[in-house]
């Protein structure tokens, strides 16, 4: 007998550990994610708000930069900014490095829908942290550090 079996043998349950736990917050915050899309009535769709909020981010961008950074084809992300341009939510100005193209940015009525959907979707989130008791809450206060570690890339 090899020496390396109970060492494998702990791999694996680490493994499957890791991977039942990842399971659970994805579908936890899938879920919440989309509770507070539901709950929040927004008037602005998913793809058109990631874009405001890539836009809000990294303004000025050109289109073809916008597509790419939302992971969508160039004439999707031309229909997406159609609409918002059509709510008055973004200004396009000429590319003055390109005659051809243009540079996208948010306007004022674009930062202020921004600044209603963030304050209705943390209104919403603290009224779901309200119901929960002092351990619980506790609970995710000492886990925000490592969540928001998830978010750097590598």
């Amino acid at each position: 007998m090899t020496s390396f079996a109970p060492d494998a043998t702990a791999e694996s349950a680490e493994e499957a550990e890791l991977t039942e736990l990842a399971s659970r917050l994805r579908l936890a915050v899938g879920r919440l994610h989309r509770r507070i899309r539901i709950d929040g009535h927004e008037r602005i769709p998913p793809l058109q708000l990631s874009a405001l909020s890539t836009i809000e981010q990294h303004a000025p961008l050109r289109l073809s930069e916008l597509a790419r950074r939302e992971g969508v084809s160039a004439p999707t992300m031309s229909r997406v900014l159609a609409a918002l341009d059509e709510l008055g939510f973004v200004h396009r100005t000429p590319d003055p490095q390109d005659a051809r193209g243009v540079l996208i940015t948010l306007s004022e009525k674009g930062a202020a829908a921004m600044i209603e959907v963030r304050s209705t979707r943390t209104a919403l989130v603290a009224r779901r942290l309200a119901r929960l008791d002092t351990e619980q809450r506790a609970a995710i206060a000492a886990a925000m550090p490592a969540l928001e570690a998830m978010l750097v890339d590598d």
